[in-house]
């Protein structure tokens, strides 16, 4: 019917009941009645902490959500997960993102080959080039070392190692050249025109990022940066072996294109484009940060996944935060969920994970075919906390809309300038200044004016309501470790809310639509005679386009 249980179930129909009984459902009574309630929802894991206390559950519901977990076969699911099987029904693939963190001594076989032994493969080479530029030994067309890195992605190929890169730049690492990193993405021309104006191109390399090698919006792109190095050096074959790097899991399409064979990155159709900064899609972040930083990115993850699928549901990080999630968007209608770091290093977290949960996750169709009878991925968006609070805090605080939030911190930053300068002091207050804010507004969401002892009579236009149910996340600091974590994390529960609700977090149809009629639209860009293709808006459209209205 929609859920991999009959929707009927006795365990959706008690869920059911606890949704809807909501008087029982408030924060300040949940508190008040449950002195240790901060205790069992507390959950510490490693370098991690995080406090489910202000999620609209109690000890019942709790208990119901792992009940709903264990009869929708979660366990058989994590299993599958994990060990290759093709559990992307609609493409008759394997989700194997995990394996890109597996360490070199294990083994994974898929269809009888070792795949692990692939992904080291190209670790390795990632790792050569990564050792070149860095020593100033790779060189452009003119003999000049390179200094500036532009990845040509979209989607996945940008998102991911953008966010990484940005929220590492603390630990990039001392190379013989300054290298600078950029990022292109938008078709319309506006990123790449005001980059190359600022560009030498004797010092570029480009890195052009698409799992298929087709997509229109990056070869537009890529097009552009290539007729822009042949403005500097006519030779082409110069120009791809110096100044173009391609990652793809076709190399037929790289070859087509022209990208040298030792310059091509490889990864699998069992990797999504969402879940791909941990293969070769990463190789700006490794640019950025070095290898031995990339690995601790990936080991960070692959601690998550041990954790994920050995650790009892009640204990266990990805799970919970996946069932909860499946709680606040199903059963108490919450559609809504916003992602709120408070460190500014994690200023594109949010931008990820929209399209991480929401490409997954925006599914009205199950595995089996069947309409969904039930709300699925609520909207994801977010910002840094502090600019959060200045821009939509407000409709969170005293709005209409119920909001589900994610607070995430680092417990320390610049604890190794304490005692040096008074400059540096200062940088350790404002941490704690961000980390006072974040304590602060996940309080008055949970509580309202309750929050504050003496609030006495106010306005109405003073009121709180409090009762937006959050989880706070707060790791020791943010490095590469943690941070791999963190991203692993919220795949996991991406994963727990799809095998919930029994459907394909790995396929993404409903971007494809779009792809194929903006084709033919553009096509009738260039053609004079108007006709009567499209429907009546679209037609005028086309008509103020070219300046017919």
């Amino acid at each position: 019917m929609g859920l991999l249980l009959d929707i009927n179930s006795n365990i959706v129909k008690e869920l059911n009941s606890f949704a809807h009984n909501g008087t029982n459902l408030k924060l300040n009574g949940l508190f008040k009645i449950d002195s240790e309630r901060s205790i069992w929802l507390g959950k510490k894991w490693q370098n991690f902490y995080i406090d489910f206390s202000k999620q609209l559950i109690d000890k019942e519901i709790f208990k119901s959500l792992l009940e709903l977990a264990e009869q929708s076969l979660l366990y058989e699911k994590i299993s599958s997960l994990v060990s290759g099987n093709s559990i992307n029904t609609s493409e008759n693939r394997s989700a194997l993102h995990s394996a890109l963190r597996l360490p070199k001594d294990e083994t994974l076989k898929v269809n009888g080959l070792d795949i692990v032994k692939d992904v080291h493969k190209t670790l390795d080479q990632v790792e050569l080039i990564v050792d070149k530029v860095h020593k100033g030994q790779w060189r452009g067309y003119s003999g000049k070392p390179i200094t500036d890195i532009i990845n040509i992605g979209v989607g996945g190929s940008d998102l991911g190692p953008f966010m990484v890169a940005n929220a590492l730049k603390d630990f990039r690492v001392p190379s013989r050249l300054e290298l600078d990193f950029h990022f292109v993405s938008s078709m319309d021309g506006t990123q790449i025109f005001k980059l190359l104006e600022q560009l030498d191109p004797a010092t570029c390399l480009f890195i052009i990022s698409s799992k298929s090698f087709t997509t229109v919006d990056t070869f537009y792109n890529a097009n552009t940066a290539m007729e822009w190095m042949l403005e500097a050096c006519p030779i082409k074959k110069l120009v791809l072996k110096q100044h173009f790097i391609g990652i793809s899991a076709n190399p037929e399409k790289m070859s087509d294109w022209g990208i040298f064979k030792e310059n091509r990155l490889l990864f699998w159709d069992w990797v999504g484009g969402r879940f791909s900064l941990w293969s070769a899609i990463g190789l700006p972040i490794a640019l950025s940060i070095g290898m031995k930083n990339f690995r601790q990115l990936l080991a960070g993850a692959h601690e998550v996944d041990k954790h994920f699928a050995t650790t009892s549901f009640d204990s266990n990080l990805p799970v919970l935060l996946g069932l909860i999630g499946v709680w606040n968007a199903t059963f108490l209608n919450i559609n809504a969920h916003t992602v709120l770091p408070y460190d500014g290093r994690l200023q594109f977290l949010p931008n990820y994970l929209t399209q991480l949960e929401m490409e997954s996750n925006g599914k009205a169709v199950t595995k089996s075919g069947h309409k969904v009878e039930f709300k699925t991925c609520p909207i994801l968006w977010g910002d840094i906390g502090p600019n959060a609070q200045h821009a939509f805090y407000q409709l969170l605080h005293q709005g209409t809309q119920k909001v589900s939030c994610d607070f995430i911190a680092p417990i320390k930053r610049y604890h190794d300038k304490k005692n040096k300068s008074k400059t540096d002091e200062f940088l350790v207050k404002q941490h704690d200044l961000a980390l006072a804010n974040c304590l602060a507004q996940s309080r008055v969401l949970a509580f309202g004016n309750k929050a504050v002892s003496n609030s006495g009579e106010l306005p109405a236009h003073k009121f709180y309501n409090g009762n937006q149910p959050s989880t706070t996340i707060l790791m020791d600091e943010l490095n590469p470790h943690t941070l791999g974590a963190l991203i692993a994390m919220y795949e996991h529960k991406v994963f727990v809310m799809a095998s919930i609700w029994g459907i394909n977090p790995f396929d993404q149809w409903g971007v494809e639509l779009g792809k194929v009629i903006s084709e033919e639209i553009l096509e009738s860009l260039y053609v004079k005679e108007d006709g009567q293709k499209y429907d009546e808006s679209t037609e005028s459209l086309l008509k103020a386009v070219k300046g017919k209205v």
